[in-house]
C-alpha cells in the first residue's frame, strides 16, 4: 500500500511489444510478493504466462492473486479461478460468471462509460492492440468513472502514481518502482 492506493505487482517476464526482462520469474515473483498487496500472474503466454504459473503462485503465497490476459471467454475467467486466481482481469468485456471476482478493463472511454460502477475497473495507458500510448488518460477515466479505478502501465516510480488512484499495477518497471517504494524516492533509476 502506498498512501491508501493498492500496489498489484506483476510477474512479466516479456510482452509482445519487444519487453522482455532480464529477471527470471522467480526473481520477480520474489519483489512482487514483497512489495504488492495483490499478485499479478499472466495467463497469457505472449507475456510470459499460464494458467499453470496461477497453481505455481498459489503453492506459494496466500497474498491475492490477480490472473492477467485478456481472458476473452469465460471459460478462460473459469479457468483462473479455478488455478488458484482471487481475481480476473478481462479486456474489452463484461463476463457472464464471476463478474465478482474480476477487474474490467475497457479498451476505450466510450467503453468505460458504459460500465456501472460496482466494477473493478483497470484503465491501462497502454492500446493492447499496437502497444502504443492511448491518447485517453488517467485523468480523463477518472472524470468519467467514479467507481474503483486501477491506474496501469507505464509506472516506473511512485512519482508516477495518479493521487485518485484506488490501486496501481506495475509490471515491466517493477524493479524500479520497487526501489523507489522502499526508499521513498521517487527519482532513483535503476
Amino acid at each position: 500500500m502506498y498512501k491508501n492506493i493498492q500496489i498489484i505487482a506483476e510477474v512479466k517476464t516479456r510482452s509482445p511489444f519487444g519487453f522482455k526482462s532480464r529477471k527470471s520469474w522467480g526473481e520477480l515473483f520474489a519483489v512482487a510478493h514483497e512489495i504488492g498487496d495483490i499478485i499479478s500472474i499472466h495467463t497469457d503466454a505472449r507475456w510470459g504466462g499460464s494458467f499453470d504459473a496461477i497453481k505455481k503462485a498459489r503453492t506459494v503465497t496466500k497474498k491475492p492473486i490477480l490472473a492477467k490476459g485478456i481472458h476473452a471467454t469465460d471459460n478462460e475467467v473459469d479457468q483462473a479461478i479455478l488455478a488458484g486466481a482471487d481475481y480476473v482481469l478481462v479486456v474489452g468485456r463484461i463476463p457472464g460468471i464471476h463478474q465478482e471476482k474480476c477487474f474490467i478493463e475497457p479498451l476505450t472511454i466510450t467503453e468505460l462509460k458504459t460500465l456501472p460502477e460496482h466494477f473493478k475497473v483497470v484503465w491501462n495507458s497502454r492500446d493492447l492492440s499496437d502497444g502504443n500510448i492511448k491518447k485517453e488518460t488517467f485523468e480523463q477515466a477518472r472524470k468519467i468513472f467514479g467507481g474503483w479505478l486501477c491506474q496501469a502501465s507505464n509506472i516506473r516510480t511512485i512519482q508516477d502514481i495518479k493521487e485518485d488512484a484506488d490501486a496501481v499495477l506495475v509490471g515491466a518497471n517493477l524493479i524500479e518502482f520497487a526501489k523507489s517504494l522502499k526508499t521513498g524516492d521517487p527519482e532513483i533509476l535503476l
